[in-house]
């Protein structure tokens, strides 16, 4: 497939028109890590939920102190099966998206990509990638408490720190400003991506959810393994989409080519 790196801003519509191609046109090489880290979730999940058992609810006779260490026991099997979870992610999701966002770049700039040094260049990144992602959860969790509005902004105006960090080898803390000013007065149009990218994802996973269902009778949890393929599919989708953005940001800051002579 011909990729050309956008010389002008693009809309909404080209952007997704872009990204789709580009993932059908290489889709064992997107599809791949997600899978993987899809895979290695699972099991980690697994692995944490069963050394954390949780504790036996006490008796409807128990006394207060009965009651009290069954709350305090459970409590702490809760907060380290969440944190451990968290941990997991973070780093997995994070790997994945930076090997997508690099394959993706060097796609589009070069025309050819090696998903074996797209995962080698992310992994000499990972620190700042780790940190700055680090940052943005914090921020946008505690926005989305506030009043769910200031986590939304957060989200938006650090959405393309992962391909500041990869395109142009920022560190954690210069890729956070460096997002915000590429997507300053495109606030709307970004908000707008991201949107359409989660309701596409939603509706296909509750699709594909609901046609799982009936095989939870014969094959328990069944929809829990669609799911995570469903998933792992579809994520793809977010990180060539953010790349495509940021070069239609970066082709918008640095503005349209000079027209040929006569």
């Amino acid at each position: 497939m011909n990729v050309e790196k956008p010389s002008h801003e693009l809309p909404i519509d080209e952007i997704l028109s872009l990204t789709l191609n580009l993932y059908l046109s290489k889709f064992l090489q997107f599809f791949l890590p997600f899978l993987i880290a899809g895979i290695i979730t699972g099991l980690s999940m697994y692995v944490i939920i069963s050394s954390f058992p949780i504790p036996t609810p006490p008796s409807t006779t128990a006394s207060y102190e009965e009651i009290f260490e069954w709350f305090s026991a459970f409590l702490s099997t809760v907060i380290s099966i969440g944190i451990l979870s968290a941990l997991v992610t973070w780093i997995v999701s994070t790997t994945t998206t930076g090997i997508a966002t690099k394959y993706a770049s060097d796609q589009i700039e070069k025309g050819t990509s090696n998903l074996g040094a797209s995962l080698n260049f992310t992994i000499s990144k990972l620190p700042s990638l780790l940190i700055a992602q680090f940052i943005i959860g914090i921020l946008t969790t505690i926005g989305m408490f506030i009043f769910i509005i200031p986590g939304i902004i957060i989200a938006i105006m650090f959405s393309l720190t992962i391909p500041t960090i990869i395109i142009e080898q920022k560190s954690a803390f210069e890729s956070l400003g460096r997002s915000r000013r590429l997507v300053r007065n495109r606030w709307l149009k970004t908000f707008v991506l991201l949107l359409i990218l989660v309701i596409i994802v939603g509706i296909v996973t509750f699709v594909a959810n609901l046609l799982a269902t009936p095989l939870n009778t014969t094959y328990p949890n069944a929809s829990l393994i669609v799911s995570s393929i469903t998933s792992s599919f579809l994520a793809p989708i977010f990180p060539i989409a953010m790349t495509y953005l940021y070069y239609t940001m970066v082709a918008r800051e640095v503005g349209p080519p000079p027209p040929p002579p006569f």
